[in-house]
């Protein structure tokens, strides 16, 4: 039973890790980096690294993403105005 508990989590991290990199739209990118920071922060508590774990919720799934999300709105914005001409 407990490596299961362990397991599940380590096959979903993985696949969601797997699926960032095969996603081609960078929101898209984002939003799964966010889902595998969570997953990533069960994982360490999982594996009894609470502290670990909290920071990579703090940081991996929530501010990241959010940085990444702002940066492409910024990029295409950009592109857009040169676009036009202005």
């Amino acid at each position: 039973m407990a490596d299961a508990v362990i397991v599940v989590p380590l096959l979903l991290v993985a696949a969601s890790a797997t699926l960032a990199v095969v996603l081609r739209d960078p929101t898209r990118q984002a939003l799964v980096l966010s889902v595998l920071g969570a997953l990533l922060a069960v994982l360490f508590t999982v594996l009894q690294a609470p502290d670990v774990g909290l920071s990579q919720l703090a940081v991996g799934s929530a501010l990241t993403p959010l940085l990444i999300m702002l940066s492409v709105r910024k990029v295409r914005r950009r592109g857009r105005s040169e676009d036009r001409g202005t």
